[in-house]
C-alpha cells in the first residue's frame, strides 16, 4: 500500500516560499528544499551537499539547468542517491532518485534554502547528456543546453513509479511572507504542512467539500482563468490565450508568494476598488513600500475571487483581503499587499489564493493531466 506522509513547512528559510525537509544521500543529510509546484526539477546547493561517490551516490553524464520566473538560475551535475521524506513509521524512501547537485547558482537562488523540490511534470525536468561524467566536469549552462536532451523522471513521478506513494501533493499554508513578531520560525502563522501521496484522507486539515479545477496541460499546473471579480462588482474577463512559450493563461504555483497578474488585468482589478484603497495599493504594489496596517480596516475591503475553469463547471476561489494583504511583515504593524505585476497575459494564481484553501496537486488524475482540489482550510 502506498505511503502517505507528513511534512511539517516553514517560509522562515525563504521569507515567504515555503521549504520542507528532506533526507539526501548515504548519510540522510538533511536539506531544507523550496518547494514549488511552477518547476519539476530537484536541485541541491552544491556548496552545502557534496556528493558521496563512494560511498552510494552514483554519478552520470548527465546536466541541468534551469531558471524561475524572478531571475535567478543554477547549472548542476545530476546524480543518483537516496531521498527520504517523512519521519518514523510515516516515511518514503526513494533509492537511486535524480537530483542534481548545482555547482553554479545565482546569489538569489537558494538563499538560506539547501535546494529547490520541483513537484510539477516531467516535460519541465528536462536534462542534457554531456561527453563527460558532469560531477567531475562542469560544464557552463551554454554548454549543458548544448548536449543531448534528454527527459528526467521527476521525483514524485519516481515515488509513484516504486509504488511508495501517489503521485499527489498537497499544502497547508498560513502566509505569503513571514509574520513577524510572534515567534519567526515557531511562530505557527509561519508554519505550514506539506502531504506526499495524499490529501482527501486529511480531513482534520479541511473542512466542506473540494471544488475541482481543471488542468489544462501537465508542464506546469496550467490552468483556465476566465474572469476576475473584486468585490460585488463585474467580472474582469480574462485573456484567453497566454504569453508565448505558455500552454495556458494562468498557473498556480506554491512556489510564487504573491498574486502576480499581468498589467492590463492588475490596472483593471485595482480600478474597481475606491479611490483611498486605490492609493495603498499602489504605494505597496508599484511604490514597493510598506503601509501602516493600523490605517487598512481590512474589513471595508473587499475579497478578490478568481473564476476558473473546472471538470464540470467553473470554479470560484476567494482570496480575501487579510489574504492579499499580509500584516505585521518585515516590521509590527506594517502591512504590504502580496500582488505583483507580471508577464503579459499571464496570472501566477500564488500563496494568496493557496493560503485560504488545503491545495492538493493531483498529478494522477484526468489520465495523467492532474487536477487541481480545493476545500475550506481549518488553518
Amino acid at each position: 500500500m502506498a505511503s502517505i506522509v507528513r511534512i511539517p513547512i516553514t517560509n522562515v528559510f525563504m521569507g515567504g516560499d515555503y521549504t520542507g525537509r528532506v533526507l539526501v544521500g548515504p548519510q540522510q543529510q538533511p536539506m531544507n528544499v523550496i518547494l514549488d509546484t511552477g518547476s519539476s526539477a530537484l536541485a541541491l546547493d552544491g556548496t552545502k551537499y557534496r556528493p558521496q561517490l563512494t560511498g552510494g551516490d552514483k554519478s552520470t553524464k548527465l546536466a541541468q539547468t534551469d531558471s524561475y520566473g524572478d531571475g535567478s538560475s543554477w547549472t548542476g551535475a545530476v546524480v543518483e542517491t537516496t531521498i527520504s521524506v517523512g519521519s518514523g513509521a510515516a516515511t518514503a524512501v526513494l533509492n537511486n532518485g535524480n537530483a542534481a547537485i548545482a555547482y553554479q547558482a545565482t546569489s538569489d537562488m537558494f538563499q538560506q534554502a539547501d535546494g529547490i523540490l520541483g513537484l510539477a511534470y516531467a516535460p519541465l525536468d528536462d536534462a542534457f547528456t554531456m561527453a563527460k561524467d558532469t560531477s567531475a566536469h562542469h560544464y557552463t549552462s551554454t554548454q549543458v543546453r548544448a548536449g543531448k536532451k534528454s527527459d528526467l523522471v521527476p521525483y514524485l513521478t519516481q515515488l509513484a513509479d516504486a509504488g511508495i506513494t501517489s503521485d499527489v501533493i498537497s499544502f497547508l499554508t498560513r502566509r505569503s511572507f513571514i509574520h513577524v513578531g510572534g515567534g519567526d520560525a515557531n511562530d505557527p502563522l509561519n508554519q505550514g504542512l506539506m502531504v506526499v501521496g495524499g490529501g482527501e484522507e486529511s480531513t482534520d486539515l479541511y473542512t466542506g467539500s473540494f471544488q475541482t479545477v481543471k488542468v489544462t496541460s501537465d508542464e506546469w499546473y496550467s490552468t483556465n482563468l476566465k474572469a476576475v471579480i473584486v468585490g460585488s462588482t463585474d467580472p474582469i474577463a480574462a485573456r484567453l490565450q497566454g504569453p508565448q512559450g505558455m500552454p495556458s493563461n494562468s498557473i498556480v504555483d506554491s512556489g510564487t508568494n504573491s498574486l502576480n497578474i499581468s498589467p492590463q488585468m492588475l490596472s483593471a482589478i485595482i480600478s474597481k476598488f475606491s479611490t483611498d484603497q486605490q492609493a495603498l495599493l499602489n504605494q505597496s504594489i508599484n511604490g514597493g513600500q510598506l503601509v501602516s496596517a493600523a490605517g487598512l480596516n481590512l474589513a471595508d475591503w473587499p475579497t478578490l475571487t478568481f473564476v476558473l475553469e473546472g471538470d464540470t463547471g467553473d470554479v470560484s476561489l476567494n482570496v480575501t483581503p487579510s489574504n492579499y494583504w499580509q500584516i505585521n511583515t518585515q516590521n509590527v504593524g506594517a502591512a504590504a499587499a502580496a500582488i505583483t505585476p507580471g508577464d503579459a497575459g499571464l496570472v501566477i494564481l500564488g500563496l494568496p489564493l493557496m493560503n485560504g484553501y488545503f491545495t492538493i496537486f493531483d498529478g494522477e488524475a484526468d489520465g495523467g493531466r492532474g487536477v487541481i482540489k480545493f476545500a475550506t482550510s481549518k488553518g
